[in-house]
């Protein structure tokens, strides 16, 4: 089944890659291995610094824990490769920062990534071809794009063109717009995009996967352009939990006004200490350290699991039907239409 369910998600990928950056999301299905249709995934971002920083340790332990969960596959929050992404299609830097770290057998699962602004100063092009997967056939990167598994659809969101400064202040680096200039163009295209693919969604749990923080306590702290473009379609589509990197950090913030929970999961390597800055929603669990996530999820149950860079335990969160919990305790919320 495994190896079928991989030969389903590189063949679609091959075919859709290469679409317009504008174009209807694509969709790719993750069939589950278990008999009851659950799942069990890794979690990690801002990673790509070809071991260093940790990178290598962490990356071992994801092996060890991958291997415990029998994970379904790993998700990455972006920032891929530092500092500057790729530089082309031959850049060595793929190899070692990505295949030559994570080798063990358990991370031998497909990697569905985003990119992050660190991605975007490279050649952009280059990370989002299929022609990477000649190299190492997990590597599986696209813009915005669905992955849908049973019992739950991720929606994974191309964030870095929503911030304002990478266009106007850009400092000493240089992004590739390439396919995605004009700005106001691409995310208005995009948030519709989204919004009609979660308005139609079926499954037990929606997941938000993007690079950028919605809400962080850390050193990047909200992200403005996200809360007043994407938040309100995530709320209005009962969207369970929005992922994301971008802080070098681990942590689980509740919002106060909706159901929505966010993990923050940018510990794969290089971690910032210090930064603490408090926000409007509550605040659950905050590590200024290196490390990665697991999320187990089954038809009516979802469990988080934050570990460090040595593979302790350092918090854990379980939540039954996040949206009927929220809606029993609080029955005065209704989503705006």
């Amino acid at each position: 089944m495994r190896k079928a369910m991989a030969a389903v998600v590189l063949l679609a990928t091959t075919a859709l890659l290469c679409a317009p950056a504008t174009a209807e999301l694509t969709r790719l299905e993750h069939y589950s291995a278990k008999n009851d249709g659950s799942l069990s995934l890794l979690v990690v971002g801002d990673f790509g610094r070809k071991g260093a920083y940790n990178q290598s340790r962490v990356a071992e332990q994801m092996g060890r824990v991958g291997g415990e969960l029998d994970i379904d596959f790993v998700i990455s929050t972006g920032d891929n490769f530092y500092d500057d992404g790729l530089t082309g299609l031959d850049d060595p830097a793929f190899e070692q920062s990505f295949t030559d770290i994570y080798t063990a057998k358990s991370l031998q699962k497909p990697w569905y990534l985003v990119l992050g602004n660190h991605d975007y100063r490279g050649d952009t092009i280059a990370q989002l071809s299929p022609v990477l997967r000649e190299i190492d056939s997990r590597f599986i990167c696209m813009r915005s794009f669905i992955v849908s598994a049973e019992i739950v659809d991720f929606f994974f969101i191309d964030t870095t063109p929503f911030q304002v400064k990478y266009w106007t202040h850009p400092k000493d680096h240089v992004y590739d717009w390439r396919g995605v200039a004009p700005r106001e163009k691409y995310i208005e295209t995009l948030l519709k995009d989204l919004d009609e693919a979660m308005k139609k969604s079926t499954a037990k749990w929606k997941i938000a996967v993007g690079h950028h923080t919605v809400r962080s306590v850390s050193h990047h702290g909200d992200t403005d352009e996200l809360l007043e473009l994407l938040l309100p379609i995530l709320k209005v589509n009962s969207i369970d939990f929005y992922i994301n990197g971008h802080d070098h950090c681990l942590e689980h913030i509740s919002s106060r006004d909706s159901p929505i929970q966010y993990f923050t999961s940018g510990g794969g390597s290089k971690s910032w200490r210090g930064f603490f800055q408090p926000n409007e929603d509550k605040l659950k669990f905050f590590y200024d350290g290196q490390g990665f996530m697991s999320l187990q999820l089954h038809q009516d149950q979802a469990d988080f699991i934050f570990y460090d860079v040595d593979g302790n335990i350092l918090y854990q969160y379980s939540q039954w039907s996040l949206r009927n919990t929220y809606l029993l305790q609080h029955p005065s919320y209704v989503a705006e239409e």
